[in-house]
């Protein structure tokens, strides 16, 4: 008897990024930089910055009611929340719990996934895998974070890449010849002092020296990330291909994590694909981690850029470090 694979696929997108907008015109009145020098390294013009009052939980929630929204489904009906993030609200609980109860999704298990900017891809391949396995119909996906709060703002080398907003997806058994085909997960655990935040936890519980010492923020190695991130790029979307059995020719969008202008490229370079056909919004946010993959493919659904049949492939890296690459054959639910 030949076994049943399921498939699943995203049924509804949704977004949101904080009001407050910070340019790079305004950093130059805070840091030695400047526009040009921004631009230049990392194709960021502006990113956005979470309220004061406003947490990961808030921006994950705004972006959560908005996909099931867009998917018609209720609360009730979601089975499980998954959320990618690097900046809990606070080490527990964990903030899909919050989100479950800020939803009222009262049939939901929930918990959070750390894999640094990857994350979000992490979750989606672990949502297929309760998919698949009957578990679970309806799973909600968010990345979400507010990096700005845990940015060294004397650091011009760090903070003026990042920025905070929160993506999510509502994911749901696709037909069988649609949704997700393959996925690829990856890390190397050797490199993780290259992009950390050394302080809060039991290797190094919160004092007084370690506040003193700026252990509580983003630490990175910009130059030794860029050169994994490149190659990362490039061997997730080599590889999901390769598990499906198709080619380069077969892909029609990218969806790349959005850290920097040059990787993108360069991605969409080796895969030879037009710009058109990749998804950039690095420019307008930054580097939001865990939300960048979905706020930019919510954004390339609204402009039409994603069609029911294409082959789409995201891709992402980050912290620990750990890289990922995911193929969908799009499906539209609203058919």
């Amino acid at each position: 008897m030949k076994c049943e694979i399921k498939h699943s696929a995203i049924a509804g997108v949704g977004s949101y990024v904080p009001e407050n907008v910070l340019t790079n015109f305004a950093l130059e009145k805070m840091l030695d930089t400047s526009d040009e020098w921004i631009c230049s390294r990392s194709g960021i013009r502006e990113r956005r910055l979470s309220a004061a009052d406003e947490a990961t939980s808030d921006l994950a929630l705004k972006a959560s009611v908005r996909a099931l929204a867009n998917a018609g489904v209720s609360p009730e009906e979601v089975d499980l929340i998954i959320v990618a993030t690097n900046t809990p609200d606070m080490l527990f609980p964990a903030t899909a719990c919050l989100v479950q109860d800020g939803l009222g999704a009262k049939n939901a298990g929930a918990f959070d996934l750390l894999a640094g900017c990857t994350g979000f891809i992490y979750a989606m391949a672990v949502a297929d895998q309760f998919i698949a396995a009957g578990t679970a119909r309806t799973v909600l996906v968010a990345g979400s974070e507010t990096l700005t709060k845990v940015l060294n703002w004397q650091d011009r080398s760090t903070c003026v890449l990042f920025g905070d907003g929160a993506g999510a997806v509502v994911m749901k058994q696709a037909p069988e010849d649609r949704g997700i085909l393959a996925v690829k997960l990856g890390s190397d655990g050797s490199g993780g002092k290259l992009l950390q935040l050394p302080a809060g936890g039991s290797r190094m519980p919160a004092s007084a020296q370690t506040v003193a010492e700026g252990m509580h923020f983003l630490q990175m190695n910009g130059r030794e990330v860029f050169k994994f991130a490149v190659r990362a790029m490039e061997d997730g979307a080599g590889e999901v291909l390769r598990r499906a059995g198709l080619t380069l020719a077969d892909v029609d969008f990218l969806v790349p994590h959005q850290a920097n202008i040059r990787i993108i490229e360069h991605a969409a370079k080796k895969m030879n694909l037009p710009m058109e056909r990749v998804a950039v919004n690095v420019d307008r946010y930054g580097n939001t981690s865990t939300a960048s993959v979905p706020i930019a493919l919510e954004e390339a659904l609204a402009a039409g850029k994603i069609k029911d049949g294409d082959h789409v492939i995201m891709v992402g890296f980050g912290a620990g470090l750990t890289w990922a690459g995911l193929l969908i054959k799009w499906y539209n639910f609203s058919q």
